[in-house]
């Protein structure tokens, strides 16, 4: 049977339900701030289509938090019943950001119902733009107490085993750990950059369909120009963030650049495949490129994967990973880039078919460099769970009936996929940006047309 190994099954389903929770959970953290920008920029220019912006993509996110909630609980409820004894010694030290982070989703969650359904109550709309500032500090400081925790499951801190025994707990010390702040910045960045990208995927395929509404036009020009800060952000984050993998995971750092042998001016490999000797070949090299990313300088020295034992290398399979992360960050920054450059200068390409073909394009491949990121993140940390100290099989659960779960979520997860897809759908399809305006104009006394 497939799943009858229970730690391979227990595997499988986090790596499942991650994979599933992270779509929501980055539109979670970066969806509120597109809807701030929006609004801000309504009331600054006096512009109509701006404050209908924010109404109508907290209406949209309203939804997605709704099942964030539902795969938020089951990723809690997997940590107690997949990885027990994980929990029981975490659990010690590493509640507080967990306890946090339940407190800034229902911060979060109050204020964005308040104001998704006030808005006409509002003559002054700065008031009711009053509300988002709580919703998107609840926003970034629950994807900033979640991350939390997976940073110190990768450099764990703040207190001591003795004779099995967890002693000098310090809760606070757990929470800051060397890769806390990596860590925290590139998923905030990433998260902003991915959600822009996301609707402008969504106004530019609407321009595609034949739409010449200029509320599509100015949705795509803001949010691109919001992907594009947060798109260089990541990477520059990202430089910082393979200097703390140098330093304290370079057996990980080591396994995405299929760095066999420990050596100065190591080059950046991209792409290539392993032969059965473990040698590389057709992939494209960088020369120093990978000493610049660890260490800043060219002639540095690299530690491969002959300082570390077999049982503790990650799987090579996480280059791949790295490769795709990386590749879609630069398509997505030149992109973005072109197209603030093309509208500037009034270059006509920028408003071609094809162009904004790519730009629809951009949206799904900015959730797909979201996934490899975290699946790169997640394995290459094996064979810890908490690095260092215990392993995965030492975490996980005995119980033989994991593949049974393994089954079951993956039909939740199908029914909640295809159920916020056909609710999206119906929401503003069937209430079009023309009739939502007309509604909006007469609430507010004007003339009609």
């Amino acid at each position: 049977m497939l799943f009858e190994d229970p730690v391979f099954a227990s595997r499988v389903l986090t790596l499942l339900t991650l994979s599933f929770h992270i779509i929501y959970a980055t539109i979670g953290v970066g969806v509120p701030l597109l809807i701030m920008i929006a609004h801000w920029v309504g009331i600054k220019k006096n512009d109509e289509h701006y404050l209908l912006m924010a109404k109508r993509w907290a209406r949209g996110f309203a939804v997605t938090v709704a099942v964030g909630v539902v795969t938020g609980t089951a990723i809690g409820l997997q940590l107690s019943l997949l990885w027990p004894n994980f929990m029981e010694l975490a659990g010690n030290i590493i509640a507080l950001p967990l306890f946090l982070e339940v407190f800034a989703f229902f911060f979060e969650a109050i204020f964005l119902g308040i104001y998704a359904y006030t808005g006409d109550r509002f003559k002054d709309k700065r008031k009711h733009f009053l509300l988002l500032i709580p919703v998107v500090l609840g926003a970034a400081a629950s994807g900033l107490f979640i991350t939390v925790l997976n940073a110190f499951m990768n450099s764990p801190q703040g207190f001591d085993i003795v004779n099995g025994q967890l002693i000098n707990a310090n809760p606070v010390a757990a929470m800051f750990t060397p890769a806390m702040p990596t860590k925290v910045a590139h998923v905030l960045a990433t998260a902003f950059m991915t959600s822009a990208f996301m609707v402008a995927a969504i106004s530019a395929y609407k321009m595609i369909k034949g739409s010449n509404h200029i509320y599509h036009k100015k949705s795509l020009y803001m949010t691109m120009k919001i992907g594009l800060v947060f798109s260089i952000a990541a990477a520059l984050i990202g430089d910082f963030s393979g200097k703390y993998l140098a330093e304290y995971q370079p057996e990980k750092l080591a396994a995405a650049e299929w760095h066999f042998e420990t050596e100065e001016g190591a080059p950046l490999l991209m792409y290539g495949i392993l032969d059965e000797n473990e040698e590389v070949k057709y992939a494209l090299k960088i020369p120093f490129g990978l000493s610049i990313l660890a260490h800043g300088t060219p002639n540095s020295e690299v530690i491969g994967l002959d300082q570390f034992p077999v049982e503790e290398t990650p799987p090579l399979i996480i280059h791949y990973f790295f490769d795709l992360m990386i590749t879609i960050g630069v398509f997505m920054i030149s992109l973005s880039l072109v197209y603030f450059i093309g509208i500037k200068r009034a270059w006509p390409f920028v408003k071609s078919k094809w162009f904004r073909s790519l730009i629809v394009l951009g949206g799904p491949l900015s959730f797909l460099a979201i996934e490899a990121g975290w699946w790169m993140t997640e394995m290459g940390r094996y064979p810890w769970i908490l690095k260092g100290i215990m392993t995965i099989d030492a975490a996980a659960t005995s119980s033989e009936y994991v593949g049974l779960m393994v089954i079951l979520f993956g039909l939740l997860y199908l029914f909640l996929g295809i159920g916020t897809v056909v609710v999206l759908r119906r929401m503003f399809v069937n209430n079009p940006v023309e009739i939502e305006l007309e509604k909006q104009r007469v609430a507010q006394g004007g003339e009609t047309t």
